[in-house]
């Protein structure tokens, strides 16, 4: 009799698995290439979702850090196609340094990377992510958002792209995810 008990939940549990893998699974399902929005400059981006990336980072220039008060701050500037011509244009921001990381391969195995929080408006949600910042040069992609963000963003399907704007208004914009 205690065998039939164990079968018939064994039986049980596995008919309900399709089901909580259902319930678990997130509601949106991104592309691997996405637009955003960073926040509150509304600085319209192209951002790239890599799962292979553990780590997220923003492609900035002219990256120097310095003292606010007592605190630090780093000054960055993002690339920007303007105009027809597509010439790029440096949009600066200034935000507080989260903390410092070691940078891998950077020329002579030293140095180290500001890490700060930005506001990304994805979709209809808004998201503050600590984002390092790389001097990546001419990247297609301003934001690369690595697996640590991806794991509350959603989940990623490699063949789509573009499948949502970003609409994030006044009431979004209080309800951001951490």
């Amino acid at each position: 009799m205690h065998a039939l008990s164990k079968l018939i939940l064994g039986c049980t549990f596995a008919l309900m698995l399709p089901q909580l893998a259902f319930a678990a699974s997130p509601a949106q399902v991104f592309g691997w290439e996405e637009e955003a929005v960073l926040l509150p400059e509304q600085t319209s981006i192209k951002i790239e979702l890599d799962t292979s990336a553990e780590n997220s980072y923003l492609a900035a220039t002219n990256i120097e850090p310095f003292d606010k008060g007592s605190e630090k701050w780093v000054r960055f500037s993002v690339e920007m196609p303007k105009g027809l011509t597509g010439a790029s244009v440096g949009i600066p921001f200034e935000r507080k340094i989260v903390r410092t990381k070691k940078g891998k391969g950077l020329i002579g195995g030293g140095g180290h990377r500001q890490v700060v929080k930005m506001t990304l408006c994805i979709g209809g949600q808004t998201y503050q992510e600590e984002l390092t910042l790389k001097n990546r040069g001419k990247k297609d992609y301003t934001v690369v958002l690595g697996r640590n963000t991806l794991q509350h963003l959603g989940a990623v399907d490699v063949t789509r792209t573009n499948t949502i704007k970003p609409e994030c208004n006044a009431s979004a914009a209080k309800q951001t995810v951490e």
